[in-house]
């Protein structure tokens, strides 16, 4: 065996092992992130399941316990918080992810008729919020900001209802909510109380949008997002 001929097996041979390291890497990777996914997804379905009991209870007695309905909402936002993560963790097309955020658009839906309710029979008066996004590259530059802003105002003013929507998402229930309340495709997209706007600059100009009422209630503690 002459010099090169050595020197090209060990060469080769040292190739080989770090592909079957990287690919060994990548395969342990993959499998982390889908068992991480599967925990969030099982964690998911236990919450689902005690948040759609809550609006059972809440829907035969719902002015017994208003503030039962804060924190229902809060826990939905909760929720809000895990499936952002599983997105950024799996991306936004993953299939388990999808099936996740139609449960958790069903979810946001019913707690808002469920406030909606609340407010018309309990003669209670939230501020709500709706919020339209697009996942579509280039389609929305200013979503993230906005998102961040929203989370930022929601975990601020509890008594504020925020509800998240992907628009694109394929979801008959979904598709029914944009229509009866005419949100064009033009984002990000806000009902708030009742009225749409659409596009973000700044928190300050989005404050803007909200009845003054809901700044009297609390006093902002932490740094505002820009």
């Amino acid at each position: 065996m002459t010099l090169f001929t050595r020197n090209a097996l060990i060469a080769l041979a040292i190739t080989i092992a770090i592909i079957a390291t990287v690919l060994y890497a990548v395969n342990f990777l993959n499998q982390q992130r889908v068992a991480e996914l599967r925990t969030i997804e099982d964690q998911l379905a236990t919450d689902t399941l005690s948040i759609e009991t809550q609006f059972a209870l809440l829907e035969e007695a719902p002015c017994e316990d208003i503030s039962a309905g804060t924190t229902l909402s809060q826990e939905v936002g909760g929720i809000g918080d895990k499936l952002a993560y599983a997105e950024e963790h799996a991306g936004t097309d993953d299939p388990d992810v999808l099936r996740l955020k139609e449960r958790y658009t069903l979810l946001q839906i019913r707690d808002y008729l469920l406030t909606k309710r609340l407010s018309e029979t309990c003669g209670v008066k939230p501020t709500v919020a709706l919020y339209f996004y697009s996942n579509i590259p280039g389609e929305c530059e200013s979503c993230d900001r906005a998102g961040y802003a929203l989370s930022y105002l929601r975990q601020t003013y509890p008594s504020l209802r925020v509800y998240s929507f992907d628009y694109h998402l394929d979801l008959a229930a979904l598709r029914t909510l944009i229509s009866v309340l005419k949100v064009e495709p033009k984002f990000p997209a806000f009902v708030i109380q009742g009225k749409r706007t659409y596009g973000f600059s700044t928190l300050e100009e989005l404050e803007k949008a909200f009845p003054k009422s809901l700044f009297a209630t609390s006093t902002a503690s932490t740094t505002k997002p820009r």
